[in-house]
């Protein structure tokens, strides 16, 4: 398992600009809400080939569940047939003798067959298990409507009865789900692609996004319900090819604007119920982002004035980068922290160095509509990192990009290198070729996979960008996926750096990205 590592920042203070926030909550979204009744029951049996041991198979029609009386001990397991957002509502009349007891039910919502498979008991991974879920009732009036205030993200809901009285039972004669997200999914452009992998890798892509949509982009409706800028600035390259709500982007922006520390760092995710609350938590890849989030947008609606309001938080975050470089332009291993993949072992120094290459490259191409003094930090900063990387990163031994002090190869150290442009594209091509071929840290993530897949396209190599996103995104599809998921390795399919596979999120925003390749590539 990776390591976790939790940070902590308790000696931060927040300084909230508020004409930011109120910017960001003048831009709070409507949801669009559908109401969704599920279309068949199911049941879940071991199946030692399908994914995490589990296979689902149609028990009875959907019609056949109000003719059903439940009684302690019962249960059943309703399909909704795709993946949902939103809230439960179940109207449930007693059948028998005036009821004298109590119902007593419990409700297990699953995004996969696992999830309504096996008990929540058995999970003993690192993060909470507050977030399976799972809802235990008491309905003290029958006949009654049953609402649950809570949001869920599932596409199986089971229904257990823990206790009724022997004199009667009941039976549920409706169940609906109200599913909510902010997208407008009459803005998408239909793609009617030959290749029938890619077109439903593109559909699939689009429901995830769309289902992530709510008051904010969040990272995944079922863990964490947060707006992360790793996944934010990937989810706005999908935003951008698909439903185009670019004021959620927008809103997003001002939002993180709107909660730096007294460092002027962005934080790596914010909270935004009861009311925005930056985390404690601070990636410098995530920091750096926030600039590529921003150019992007302007690139895509021409707003100068977002651009102009948030340029220097921005451009403060790469500031603040260029502090934790030494003498030779290099980033240490010591005194910064990045996410760049969950990959186990990984050294992370010469990926983030590409990063902020790449960062200061999109800041550049901006910087004379806002600050003409950052324009020539940047024009004199970025042949130094390039400089660097090329002597002190680059081993031509081996003709690959090495990191920390193992001299370790990885794909993410060649990834950003080819995306900062380091390499000519015939050069990067060739990089990209030889990592098959050796003991190269693979990547770990659908986070990791887009931005190799994006490095085989800017390098001019469409055949192995094309079979990596075939054999990736499109094993989940093989393996049952109607959205995309946090964390998928073929090799390993029960992988979780959690822990455990069932806290796993199954919807998850940084997965999306396979519509935005296809359409902005034309793959």
């Amino acid at each position: 398992m990776s390591e976790m590592v939790f940070q902590t920042n308790l000696e931060r203070k927040i300084i909230e600009n508020e004409e930011f926030l109120n910017k960001a909550e003048s831009l709070l979204p409507v949801l669009n809400e559908s109401y969704i009744t599920p279309i068949q029951l199911v049941e879940v049996l071991p199946n030692k080939k399908k994914i995490h041991g589990w296979e689902v198979r149609s028990r009875d029609s959907v019609e056949q569940l109000s003719k059903m009386d439940f009684g302690k001990g019962d249960q059943v397991i309703l399909d909704f047939g795709e993946h949902l957002v939103g809230y439960v509502t179940i109207n449930i009349t007693p059948v028998g003798s005036p009821p004298d007891a109590p119902l007593h039910l419990k409700l297990t919502f699953g995004e996969m067959p696992i999830e309504v498979a096996e008990d929540f008991s058995t999970y003993n991974g690192v993060i909470s298990s507050g977030w399976l879920q799972e809802e235990v009732v008491h309905m003290d009036i029958l006949p009654g409507i049953l609402k649950l205030e809570r949001r869920y993200s599932f596409r199986y809901m089971k229904v257990e009865v823990l206790a009724t009285s022997p004199k009667y039972k009941v039976q549920f004669q409706k169940v609906v789900c109200k599913n909510v997200s902010s997208a407008d999914l009459t803005a998408v452009s239909k793609l009617e692609h030959a290749d029938e992998m890619l077109q439903r890798m593109d559909q699939v892509s689009i429901k995830t996004l769309v289902d992530c949509m709510q008051e904010v982009f969040e990272d995944g409706p079922k863990r964490d319900r947060r707006l992360w800028l790793g996944d934010l600035r990937l989810q706005a390259l999908a935003n951008y090819a698909t439903v185009k709500n670019n004021d959620l982007v927008k809103r997003c922006l001002y939002l993180f604007a709107g909660t730096p520390d007294d460092q002027g760092r962005l934080a790596a995710n914010l909270f935004i119920q009861p009311s925005v609350i930056a985390d404690d938590t601070y990636f410098i890849d995530y920091s750096l982002f926030f600039m590529d989030t921003l150019v992007d947008y302007f690139h895509e609606t021409n707003d100068l004035v977002t651009l102009t309001d948030l340029w220097s938080i921005a451009f403060k975050q790469i500031e603040n980068s260029l502090q934790f470089l030494d003498s030779n332009y290099l980033f240490k291993g010591e005194g910064f922290f990045a996410f760049i993949d969950w990959a186990e072992g990984l050294h992370k120094e010469t990926a983030t160095q590409g990063i902020l290459i790449y960062v200061m490259k999109k800041a550049l191409s901006v910087a004379h509509l806002v600050n003409k003094s950052h324009k020539l930090l940047l024009e004199e900063t970025i042949p130094l990192l390039v400089e660097a990387s090329k002597k002190y990163l680059w081993d031509s031994e081996k003709q690959l990009f090495v990191s920390g002090p193992t001299k370790q190869i990885s794909y993410a150290s060649q990834v950003w290198m080819v995306l900062a442009g380091v390499l000519s594209a015939q050069k990067a091509k060739e990089t990209l070729e030889k990592l098959p071929s050796t003991d190269a840290i693979e990547p770990a993530t659908p986070y990791m996979y887009h931005h190799l897949v994006e490095a085989y396209l800017v390098a001019g190599d469409r055949e192995s960008a094309l079979d990596r996103m075939k054999t990736y995104w499109g094993g989940m599809l093989e393996d049952g996926a109607d959205t995309f998921w946090e964390l998928y390795n073929p090799k390993n399919k029960s992988f979780s750096p959690y822990g455990h596979h069932l806290i796993n999120s199954y919807c998850h925003a940084w997965s999306c990205t396979p519509t935005y390749l296809i359409r902005k590539y034309n793959m």
